[in-house]
């Protein structure tokens, strides 16, 4: 685990700001649910957490992008779903921990143009290709404002639970100390086999994965 430096996060002007904050329970276990809205966009953001919020404690973070098809509906297409549990299980067994759930469907393209993407994967297009096709970006997202709600929560040494070497980067560049990351690598269904690939081979995400 990396050492602990200064919190460079406390130089940032922050560009979102907490709105409402109230009890969560779940059948993992009893959360807090925090509300945030962007001050220089539409977007906004809910942070399910757990225990206090301590800048120099080392605490579980994640950010998690927005699947409503993984998410809600339980698709084995992708492994956001069981990532999300995951993450929810080891915030609870450690008793301390937050989780920034990102309102970017699709990677950032809407959940309209993501099932317009699904649509062109069953047609054989990859994840990468389908976003593409479609005129987007492989990847839109943004998490500079997660970053500072992070910050915002009270945390600066953070444990990070990704296997996306850009949201960890993002992090770092907000200004958080990044002592450590924490692997969410799940077991997946079969069908979610050929974007896992893709997700390690054209986007560089850390994976063990072997299909």
């Amino acid at each position: 685990m990396k050492k602990s430096t200064e919190c460079k996060a406390s130089l940032l002007e922050l560009t979102v700001e907490r709105v409402a904050t109230a009890n969560l329970p779940t059948e993992i276990g009893d959360f807090r649910v925090a509300g945030y809205r962007s001050l220089i966009s539409e977007e906004e953001f809910v942070v399910l957490f757990k225990g206090k919020m301590d800048r120099r404690h080392p605490t579980l973070v994640r950010i998690h992008s927005q699947c409503l098809t993984g998410d809600v509906f339980g698709s084995v297409k992708c492994d956001c779903g069981p990532q999300l549990q995951m993450a929810m299980k080891k915030i609870e067994t450690e008793g301390r921990g937050a989780i920034v759930y990102q309102q970017q469907e699709g990677r950032g393209i809407g959940i309209v143009n993501k099932i317009r993407a699904y649509a062109l994967q069953d047609e054989g297009a990859d994840t990468v290709e389908a976003n593409e096709k479609l005129g987007f970006a492989a990847d839109a997202r943004e998490y500079k404002q997660c970053a500072q709600i992070l910050f915002d929560m009270g945390l600066c040494d953070v444990r990070v639970m990704s296997n996306n070497p850009k949201k960890i980067a993002a992090i770092e560049e907000a200004g958080l100390n990044v002592l450590e990351r924490v692997s969410l690598e799940v077991d997946a269904e079969e069908s979610a086999s050929r974007y896992l690939r893709t997700k390690k081979e054209k986007m560089g995400h850390l994976l063990e994965f072997e299909d």
